[in-house]
C-alpha cells in the first residue's frame, strides 16, 4: 500500500467510525456523551504518522477518537469503552473522553491535558529516550490560563513537546471572533516558542509539515506550537449545533476525504473503503456482543 493510500484509509476509517458512533448513540447503544472528529481527520492522521507509539506520548481532549485511532488503531477497545463494555480501553468505565492506553491519554476537562502533557515532556526529557510529547488542543482552550503557564514552562525548561492547536473556529457554539483576541500563533511566540500555521485540510500537506516539526522537536528538545485551521462538520456534541447550514456546506468542498481521495483512482479508493467498512462492521458486531462493564 502506498503512503497516499495509507493516509486515505486511516482518515476514511476514522470518519466512518465516528459516523457509526452517532448512529449507535441514536439507537441508545452508547453510554454517556460523545464528541466526534468528523472533518478534522487530516490533522491526527498526518501528524501521528510520524510518531512512535512505543516511545512518543499523545495527550488529547474531549474530541479524542481520531487521535486515539490514528495512534493505537484500537477500534474495538475504543468502541467497547464508549459502549460501556468490559473490553473497553478502561474497562468501560471512562467513556468517550477519558482514555488511557499505553502512551495515549485524554481528558474531557478543557485545558487540563496541557499542564499534564508538559509535565510528561519534562519526565521524558529526564529519561533521555528521545520521546516527543504531543498535546492536541482546540481554539476554545486558549481561554484557559493554565495553557499559558504550560507554554512558559515548556520554553523556560526546554521541553520536547509539540502543541497542536486544531483551530475549528468554534468553542462549542461560540465563534472564534467572539472569544479570541489577537493572533493565535503570537501567543506562543511571546514565550519564545517556534510556531507554524497551516490553513489546509490536505493530509499530504499536514503530513509533510509534521515530518519536519516532529523531527525538529526531537532533535532540538525544544517546544513547538503548530496551528492548523480546520473545520468540524458534526455538532460540538450530538445535536447542539447553531451554525449556519450554508457555512457547513461551503466547508464540505474542502472535506479532507475529498481532497485526499482525488489522488486515488476510483477502483483503489473503492477497495480501501470496502475494506474499512468490513473491518468496522466486524468491530461493531464484536462490541455489541461483548460483556457489559
Amino acid at each position: 500500500m502506498t503512503a497516499t493510500e495509507q493516509l486515505y484509509e486511516r482518515m476514511y476509517f476514522i470518519r466512518r467510525f465516528e459516523e457509526t458512533l452517532l448512529d449507535l448513540f441514536s439507537a441508545g447503544k452508547l453510554v454517556g456523551t460523545t464528541h466526534t472528529y468528523i472533518g478534522q481527520e487530516a490533522n491526527a492522521t498526518g501528524i501521528i504518522a510520524h510518531l512512535d507509539p512505543d516511545r512518543d506520548v499523545v495527550f488529547s481532549n474531549h474530541r479524542c477518537h481520531g487521535h486515539y485511532l490514528a495512534f493505537t488503531d484500537d477500534a474495538y477497545g475504543l468502541l467497547c469503552e464508549v459502549m460501556g463494555r468490559a473490553d473497553g480501553v478502561c474497562g468501560g468505565k471512562g467513556g468517550s473522553q477519558h482514555l488511557c492506553n499505553g502512551n495515549f491519554y485524554s481528558n474531557g476537562v478543557l485545558g487540563s491535558i496541557v499542564p499534564v502533557a508538559t509535565g510528561i515532556a519534562l519526565a521524558e526529557r529526564e529519561r533521555g529516550a528521545g520521546a516527543v510529547t504531543i498535546a492536541f488542543l482546540g481554539d476554545g482552550t486558549l481561554g484557559q490560563g493554565v495553557v499559558y503557564e504550560s507554554l512558559n514552562l515548556a520554553s523556560l525548561w526546554s521541553l520536547p513537546i509539540l502543541f497542536v492547536l486544531e483551530n475549528n473556529f468554534y468553542a462549542q457554539s461560540t465563534p472564534s471572533a467572539l472569544q479570541i483576541a489577537g493572533d493565535i500563533t503570537a501567543r506562543a511566540e511571546a514565550f519564545g516558542i517556534e510556531t507554524a500555521h497551516l490553513d489546509t485540510t490536505d493530509v499530504a500537506v499536514v503530513e509533510r509539515e509534521a515530518a519536519q516539526v516532529v523531527q525538529r522537536v526531537r532533535d532540538t528538545g525544544r517546544p513547538f506550537f503548530l496551528v492548523i485551521d480546520t473545520y468540524r462538520f458534526s455538532p460540538h456534541s450530538k445535536g447542539d449545533d447553531i451554525r449556519d447550514p450554508a457555512e457547513i456546506e461551503e466547508r464540505r468542498e474542502l472535506d479532507p476525504l475529498l481532497v485526499a481521495g482525488a489522488r486515488l483512482d476510483e477502483a483503489t479508493r473503492g477497495s480501501l473503503e470496502r475494506a474499512c467498512e468490513e473491518r468496522l462492521a466486524e468491530v461493531v458486531d464484536r462490541a455489541l456482543a461483548a460483556e457489559a462493564a
